[in-house]
């Protein structure tokens, strides 16, 4: 392997075989990391590195260390029309996020909303994936996250909230790709500082402090994270933990200050049927049309072209579909070395 940041690019099959392959060895079940490989490397297709495979080494430390559970079977809590909140039991992120989605669907065919939480679970990854699935289906989605203290509460020293992310997607018209607005609340992802650590980058200091809540520059270093947009990102964050957390019977945040308790992660997925509104037209044009007229805006100067939400991502996927997905070498390095520790084969443009 070349001391580059980058190795030869992988197919995606190539990737999501040996991401499947991986977790598998680590104590997914067949199903579930199948189902959590497609989600990682979706992710990696968007450019979205840093929700891609480099976590799947932590995926399966978190299972060695029970804090996920490999072939777990989430279970319905409690149904109130068109509410529907569900017990993880440890599953795996993806899957979890997963049925909470479906479930979401089905409710908004029969409600023309349907809104399911789901408690104890993993980390749920790019969320814009469950989002994406929602308008494939005809409704507009909304999905959040929320999990432990990773990012300072703005005015405060230290962890005080999560980098609870939100995504909002809808449907632009057939042929065309929704558009998925899909953001993190806090001033760069953590996954993001996990690649730069991964390819020997240093940070910029408006990203995250270290133990000593000063701003740093080396990832390594990093403590926690730096709020979007200082009490903007934190106040939405925190608003996030009481929408998916809170109603959800869950509590992340307040247990792990005050009890020290960590009780995993939870998701919440929204989904609602525009046929519901009985408009006389299809909304679906509105927003085909709302999508043009942004689209058609002139560029400001030094900008090739308008990007509607989620475009960049499509564009990516695009080119990478054709050329291959680059891995950083300190990715690929610790994945082969997660391969060859598990006996799983290990692509050979890894090497």
């Amino acid at each position: 392997m070349s001391g580059a940041s980058e190795t030869k690019p992988i197919s995606r099959q190539a990737l999501e075989d040996f991401a499947a392959a991986l977790l598998q060895a680590g104590g997914f079940s067949e199903q579930y990391a199948k189902q959590s490989a497609e989600l990682l490397v979706w992710a990696n297709m968007r450019g979205a590195d840093s929700h891609g495979v480099l976590r799947i080494p932590r995926y399966i430390e978190m299972v060695e260390l029970g804090i996920v559970k490999g072939c777990a079977e989430p279970a319905v809590s409690h149904e109130f029309g068109a509410i529907c909140r569900l017990d993880g039991n440890l599953v795996p992120g993806a899957v979890g996020m997963s049925m909470a989605t479906k479930r979401a669907i089905e409710l908004a065919g029969t409600f023309g909303i349907g809104l399911c939480e789901i408690s104890r679970i993993s980390h749920s990854g790019a969320i814009g994936y469950f989002a994406e699935k929602i308008a494939r289906a005809g409704m507009i989605g909304i999905v959040m996250a929320a999990s432990k203290p990773l990012m300072v509460y703005h005015g405060a020293r230290g962890e005080g909230v999560s980098t609870n992310p939100i995504a909002i997607s809808a449907p632009a018209g057939e042929g065309q790709n929704p558009l998925i607005f899909d953001m993190s609340t806090a001033a760069v992802a953590l996954g993001k500082i996990m690649a730069a650590k991964d390819a020997g980058r240093p940070i910029p200091p408006d990203w995250a402090v270290n133990i000593e809540g000063v701003p740093t520059t080396d990832p390594s270093k990093v403590k926690a994270v730096l709020p979007m947009a200082g009490p903007k990102g934190s106040g939405l964050s925190l608003m996030i933990e009481v929408l998916v957390s809170v109603l959800g019977g869950n509590p992340l945040i307040s247990a792990a200050l005050s009890q020290k308790k960590d009780n995993g992660f939870n998701g919440l997925a929204i989904a609602i049927n525009p046929f519901a509104f009985g408009l006389p037209h299809a909304v679906v044009e509105d927003i085909a049309a709302l999508a043009r007229a942004v689209k058609g805006l002139p560029p400001a100067a030094g900008v090739k072209e308008v990007l509607l939400p989620g475009e960049r991502g499509f564009l990516t996927a695009a080119r990478r579909s054709a050329d291959g997905i680059p891995i950083t070498a300190g990715t690929a390095k610790r994945l082969a070395e997660e391969g060859v520790k598990r006996g799983v084969a290990v692509p050979a443009e890894f090497s």
